[in-house]
């Protein structure tokens, strides 16, 4: 694997300590660096190890910024970078992960108030210190303390998105191993949950020791925390793996266990013991004939182990897969045969959520559809934000602008290698009104609204107005959370779902790894009372349409099938339901 996102992040840190000193430019050009080194298909240390030339060839990256690469990459440390962090020795990710505190806040209250640590920024928002400082006051203090502790939640847990490509990275290196039969991942990162604790990887071996020194020795590994000859837990990326190795045959039950969830497995013994068996880590156990069948973990005649099919029919269900693991009706469906077919990435046709340079995307209009189609996407709804609540910074697009880039996108569809929809991104108000005028919205072929502001209290009935406007066709990021930052409104989604279904609007699966909003539960409520869905990207640079699989694997946490999302139609299907 190579080392952009690694270097991009150092670049991004960069970037907060020059804007917390409010420095000018340079935190906006280290940013766009950041961006495009991470996306950069090429190995940046190989760049490097050519000179700043090469480094210097990837869009955005001056001469200072790939001097700055090179340095890096040489000598695993940036000179000036160490003096900014002695100049600022403050947590920033830690304090900016409190929502309201950027880099700027973190810089003027460790000027005025010391504050390195989460700790003392809570300590001092309690003792009433911030409001005192210039520029601040008694509700920017309150909110502060009010998301101090959402914030130290959240950081002990990754985004999935962060997680999984170092799940994925692990993987790669073990089935590289000769010593790995097997391997996978377990644990809720195997379920797609939004957020996970570590990444568990189950590995079937017999020869342990050499696997746990693959991943021990693995390049991206950046600490071991502990090694011993059947686990290892290690820290990669900024997150935690957790290593076991199994014997190989009793590989399917490791995998069945420690995927969990916890309350599943609970569901799962009580039937086998209905049944006088005994499943656990080990396999699935007659113990019928057992006097004590809690005298050892594998009491009684073993009848399966080796994968997971096998564990689950001994037990008289079906498998299922991982996501479906929750236990919300999953066990009875697995033994009444009734599991639904859930839906697959590779069903997902087009892309109805997308920005381009009009708003805050990278690309032209001409860029994105290009970058669409080489997706793979056989069509493209570009929905760039109107103006509007919770827009700033210039970044949405005014009425009669709209009128003038829908003529635009007719222009490029013209000649584009897929469909492309005319749209837009409107914003709901917090009376549940929407920021475009409907002349505008009605000319437009896909209007997408989604609340950016006010996103706190109960807003079911915002969101349910919104649904009732008659232009609307997709309700984007139901709630606006953001995962790790803040928690977003709270929403009844079987009354969104109902209302959808009777206004013929769908409801969105924001695949952006920071949202995933809606969530499995909610989907699985909507879907329910008779709503379709859309799986979207939300993609601002042609890296996020890689964001599908998130988006897909959140719709089958709700059980969702292929006939549930609406891009997973053709081209004239889309267009039927938006008319």
């Amino acid at each position: 694997m190579s080392r952009n996102a690694e270097i991009a992040a150092i670049l991004e840190e960069f970037a907060d300590l020059l804007d917390a000193q409010r420095v000018e430019y340079k935190p906006r050009s280290y940013r766009r660096a950041a961006d495009n080194v991470r996306e950069h298909p090429e190995p940046i240390e190989e760049l490097a190890s050519e000179g700043t030339d090469a480094v210097g060839r990837i869009e955005g990256v001056g001469d200072a910024i790939s001097s700055k690469i090179v340095e890096y990459v040489e000598t695993g440390s940036i000179e000036e970078l160490e003096a900014l962090r002695e100049e600022l020795p403050v947590a920033m990710e830690e304090l900016t992960a409190v929502e309201g505190v950027g880099p700027k806040t973190v810089g003027d209250l460790y000027e005025a108030l010391g504050v390195t640590t989460l700790d003392e920024l809570e300590e001092a928002a309690r003792n009433e210190e911030i409001r005192e400082v210039k520029g601040y006051g008694p509700k920017t203090e309150e909110n502060i303390l009010s998301n101090v502790e959402f914030a130290r939640e959240a950081r002990e847990r990754a985004l999935l998105g962060q997680a999984r490509p170092v799940a994925d990275g692990v993987l790669a290196r073990l089935e590289r191993e000769d010593a790995v039969e097997r391997c996978a991942v377990a644990g809720s990162i195997r379920r797609w949950r939004p957020t996970v604790g570590d990444v568990d990887v189950l590995a079937a071996s017999e020869d342990p020791e050499a696997v746990v020194e693959a991943l021990t020795g693995w390049g991206r590994t950046e600490r071991v925390m502990q090694a011993g000859t059947m686990k290892a837990s290690v820290r990669a990326a900024g997150v935690q793996v957790d290593l076991r190795v199994v014997a190989p045959d009793e590989y399917g039950a490791a995998l069945q266990y420690f995927t969990g969830s916890k309350d599943h497995n609970v569901r799962v013994r009580n039937r086998a013991l209905a049944q006088d068996l005994k499943v656990n880590e080990y396999g699935v156990f007659d113990t019928s004939g057992v006097d004590d069948p809690d005298a050892g973990q594998r009491v009684g005649e073993r009848l399966a182990s080796e994968t997971e099919e096998t564990v689950y029919d001994a037990i008289g269900m079906a498998w299922m897969p991982p996501e479906l693991r929750e236990d919300r009706g999953e066990v009875d469906a697995a033994a009444e045969g009734t599991l639904p077919d859930l839906v697959e990435t590779i069903d997902v046709r087009g892309e109805l959520h997308t920005h381009t340079n009009w708003s805050d995307g990278d690309l032209s209009i001409e860029g994105l559809i290009d970058a669409a189609a080489r997706f793979g996407h056989e069509y493209l709804a570009i929905t760039d934000h109107a103006t509007g609540p919770g827009m700033v910074g210039g970044v949405g697009v005014e009425d009669d602008e709209l009128r003038e880039q829908a003529e635009v996108i007719r222009d490029a569809a013209a000649d584009a290698p897929i469909e492309v929809f005319t749209g837009v991104e409107a914003n709901i108000d917090a009376d549940g009104n929407v920021s475009v005028a409907d002349d505008v919205l009605a000319d437009l072929d896909l209007v997408v609204a989604s609340p950016h502001s006010g996103l706190d209290g109960d807003g079911t009935d915002r969101l349910v107005r919104a649904i009732e406007h008659p232009e609307i066709d997709v309700l984007g990021h139901p709630s606006g959370r953001m995962l790790n930052s803040r928690s977003g409104m709270e929403i009844d989604p079987r009354r969104l779902g109902e209302a959808a279904a009777e206004n013929d609007v769908a409801l969105e699966v924001n695949a952006n790894p920071h949202r995933l909003d809606l969530w499995g539960s909610a989907v699985k409520a909507a879907v329910e009372a008779g709503a379709i869905i859309a799986v979207n990207t939300d993609a601002h640079r042609p890296s996020e349409f890689d964001y599908l699989r998130y988006g897909v694997h959140t719709a089958r946490r709700g059980w969702a099938e292929a006939g549930d999302v609406l891009n997973t139609r053709d081209v004239a299907g889309v267009r039927a339901f938006l008319e």
